[in-house]
């Protein structure tokens, strides 16, 4: 399923798909089943990123297995027993809640025939970000990570079909003309060698942009403001409570992935404290590696943080599960030991909005909220104030010219509020986080030098 069929939704009726999940008895390798996910809760969800693509789902499938059929994913009878539902429903895609391997699809495709498409959760989320990206940077990353996804995947079969369609059924095409190929070389082998070179150059062009953002932190960092990192769940509510504190109007919806590309925005504390609050993509169970590989630029902004803000769902019935999900989003990333503090929103659709924080009594450093009707964000904001404080200490150094690397250091993770160059060395005047304290303890001033 191409990201024009998606985006022609209005203009002609939607694609319609069916669902398939599995019930694992047990974890088969390399898998997520973890955290409690029944095969209907995560068959639900997987429903909603179909309707956020656009799709009309139409029917359903379970099997329950002990490990992945080596060819066709589900059994070979459940699969043909699919075929069947699909052709009589009238099905123009076949969704899969796990990833498929390119043998898995290829299978599949010969079992359902030409007309239907074969897809799983990896390649309908990538269709989804596809239509999202708003930036040059997020299209970027989505591409990237498209390219990866489908390298593997490529066939001669889909390759003609391409090109078919480029050039109204006429053999070769635009890049496939004899010409363009080295000797002995078949479309599908240039195909990839293009993937291939247009892989390297988006990575050339992400690299930039992870500069372009390190350099950009280390501006608002020598500003001396603390920088917060929302994190979340998908749909959690994050870009509301990002306009409900700071007074702008992110873009919102109540649809999975609506927010892409990373926001910042300044946000004024109680006790004086400005602070920068970054709004970034939303996690979600399943979620691809080579989704988190292809948005490391924009994920830096949360590696970076001093703080992160956790926001949870608290009315979702899987609210424990998705903040499991994020969680170890977190620890794949390396952000898994920077503070954290969770705000437990949509708590206006409980009759007792401290409920949600007796049902949630276990998580790390809650605060009920509600970024809807603006219930608890004046508590969330002392939170966020006292948690800063807490990590972060009060310095003044002085550091002779040969120690460049602690002047970085102190750039990159602490908030600098005045820096000199003087005869002995650069002195600074900041806060840091309390476990970089031994490694200035040696150069602190107690007043300072002229």
């Amino acid at each position: 399923m191409g990201r024009e069929a998606i985006a022609k939704e209005t203009l002609s009726p939607p694609e319609r798909a069916f669902l398939v999940g599995v019930d694992w008895k047990s974890r088969p390798e390399g898998r997520y089943v973890e955290h409690a996910w029944s095969a209907a809760e995560s068959l639900a969800e997987l429903e909603r990123l179909a309707e956020t693509a656009g799709l009309e789902v139409i029917g359903k499938s379970t099997q329950r297995l002990d490990q992945p059929h080596p060819a066709t994913f589900v059994g070979k009878g459940k699969a043909e027993e699919i075929a069947g539902a699909v052709h009589e429903l009238g099905a123009d895609v076949v969704i899969f809640d796990d990833e498929l391997s390119p043998r898995h699809q290829r299978e599949l495709e010969a079992i359902f025939g030409d007309k239907v498409k074969v897809l799983d959760r990896t390649g309908l989320i990538l269709d989804i970000f596809a239509l999202h990206a708003n930036t040059r940077e997020g299209a970027l990353q989505v591409e990237l990570a498209q390219y990866e996804y489908r390298l593997p995947r490529l066939t001669q079969a889909w390759t003609d079909r391409a090109y078919s369609q480029q050039t109204g059924g006429r053999a070769g095409g635009a890049t496939g003309g004899v010409g363009l190929r080295g000797p002995g070389e078949t479309r599908l082998e240039l195909d990839r060698r293009i993937i291939r070179r247009r892989i390297a150059q988006i990575e050339r062009d992400l690299e930039e942009v992870r500069a372009h953002r390190a350099r950009h932190r280390r501006q608002r960092r020598r500003g001396g403001l603390p920088s917060v990192a929302l994190v979340g769940y998908t749909n959690a509510g994050k870009s509301t409570l990002l306009n409900a504190l700071s007074g702008s109007e992110i873009y919102v919806a109540d649809e999975l992935f609506a927010t892409l590309d990373p926001t910042i925005r300044r946000v004024d504390l109680p006790g004086g404290t400005a602070i920068l609050i970054t709004d970034t993509v939303g996690f979600i169970q399943k979620l691809p590696t080579t989704l988190i590989a292809a948005f490391r630029a924009t994920l830096e902004e949360v590696q970076e943080a001093d703080l992160l803000l956790h926001v949870i769902d608290a009315s979702h019935p899987q609210a424990r599960e998705q903040a499991r999900a994020v969680y170890d989003t977190l620890q794949e990333i390396s952000a898994s030991d920077i503070p954290l503090l969770t705000a437990l929103n949509k708590v206006d659709r409980f009759e007792d909005p401290q409920a949600a924080g007796l049902a949630l009594y276990d998580l790390p450093n809650t605060v009920a909220i509600s970024a809807l009707t603006g219930y608890g964000l004046e508590t969330l904001k002392l939170r966020l104030e006292e948690a800063l404080e807490a990590e972060m200490a009060r310095v003044k150094v002085q550091l002779p010219f040969d120690r460049g690397d602690l002047v970085s250091l102190f750039h990159e993770r602490g908030l600098i509020q005045t820096e000199e160059y003087q005869e002995q060395g650069t002195y600074i005047v900041g806060r840091i986080p309390h476990p970089l304290l031994p490694q200035f303890e040696a150069y602190q001033v107690k007043a300072r030098r002229r």
